[in-house]
C-alpha cells in the first residue's frame, strides 16, 4: 500500500537541541526542500509551528510537529525512530485562520492574520477606549481596558486563557471575545460569538490613548479601527500521534 506521505521536509528552530535533531533525523530519512513536500517535520516548540503554519499557509501542507522546545502544548514527543510509521498513523487536526484588517490614524489599512489570537493593546500608561461592534451591531459602547482579545478555538489555550478567557473546543465554530484587564464595565467578563461573526473594533480617542492592534506575532501601532473574522476557506492541517489530538489536549487542559 502507497504511503501517505512520500516527500518529507525538515524545519526546525535555531535552538541546539532542535537543529541537532534536525541533523539526526536528516541522515536517517529521505528528505526534499519544504517546498517540494507533501508532509513538513518541524522540531522545535509551539513558536517554531505557529511560524510554520503561516509560513505554509498558503501552501496547505500538513504539519507534523516533535518537541524539542519549552511548552509544546501543539507538538508530538519527539523520537527518532518509526517516523515513517508514525506519520502513515497521524490523526489531522483543521484549524482555520483569523483575518485581521487594521486603519491607523494616518489612514493606512494593514493586514494580517493570526493562528491564535488578535489583539489590540494600549500603547501608553493611559487605558484604552474601544467601542465594540459585530455584525454591524454595537455591543458595548464603551469598554475602558488594557484591551481586548479574539481568540481561535485552536488559540483559546494561549494569551487568551491567561487573560481569564474561556477554553474552546476545537470543533466548537465558537471565537472568544475577551477583555485585557477591563476596567469598565467591570462585570463583562467577554463574549462567546460564531465562528462567521465578524468583530469590529473602534479607538476612541486614537490620538492621546494610541492603541496597537498584534494578530500572532505581527503588530501595528496607533491604530484607529480594527476588524477580525474567522478566514473559514483557508485550512490548516496539524498531525498528531493516536491519542495526543489537538482537541483531546484542549479537552485535556479544562480539567486542569
Amino acid at each position: 500500500m502507497a504511503r501517505r506521505f512520500q516527500r518529507i521536509a525538515f524545519i526546525a528552530s535555531p535552538t541546539v537541541d532542535a537543529r541537532s535533531a534536525a541533523d539526526t533525523l536528516m541522515r536517517r530519512y529521505d528528505s526534499v526542500a519544504p517546498e517540494e513536500a507533501d508532509v513538513i517535520v518541524a522540531l522545535g516548540g509551539d513558536g517554531l509551528m505557529l511560524q510554520a503554519l503561516h509560513r505554509f499557509m498558503l501552501a496547505g501542507t500538513p504539519i507534523y510537529g516533535m518537541n524539542r522546545g519549552t511548552v509544546g502544548f501543539l507538538m508530538n514527543e519527539y523520537r527518532e525512530d518509526n517516523l515513517l510509521e508514525r506519520l502513515e498513523s497521524t490523526k489531522r487536526s483543521t484549524i482555520h485562520p483569523l483575518m485581521m484588517e487594521a486603519v491607523d490614524v494616518e489612514g493606512r489599512r494593514h493586514t494580517a492574520r493570526a493562528i491564535n489570537e488578535v489583539y489590540m493593546l494600549r500603547q501608553t500608561h493611559q487605558t484604552a477606549k474601544l467601542k465594540i461592534s459585530v455584525d454591524g451591531h454595537v455591543r458595548l459602547p464603551e469598554l475602558i481596558a488594557d484591551g481586548v482579545l479574539c481568540a481561535t478555538p485552536a488559540g483559546s489555550t494561549a494569551y487568551n486563557l491567561s487573560v481569564g478567557g474561556p477554553i474552546l473546543p476545537l470543533n466548537s465554530r465558537l471565537l472568544a471575545l475577551t477583555p485585557i484587564s477591563a476596567f469598565r464595565p467591570r462585570r463583562w467578563h467577554g463574549a462567546l460569538l460564531p465562528d462567521h461573526a465578524r468583530i469590529h473594533v473602534e479607538v476612541l480617542d486614537a490620538a492621546h490613548r494610541p492603541v496597537a492592534a498584534v494578530a500572532d506575532h505581527t503588530e501595528f501601532r496607533r491604530v484607529c479601527t480594527v476588524e477580525t473574522w474567522l478566514d473559514l476557506k483557508t485550512d490548516l492541517t496539524l498531525l498528531h500521534d493516536p491519542g495526543h489530538s489537538l482537541d483531546e489536549r484542549i479537552l485535556r487542559e479544562q480539567f486542569g
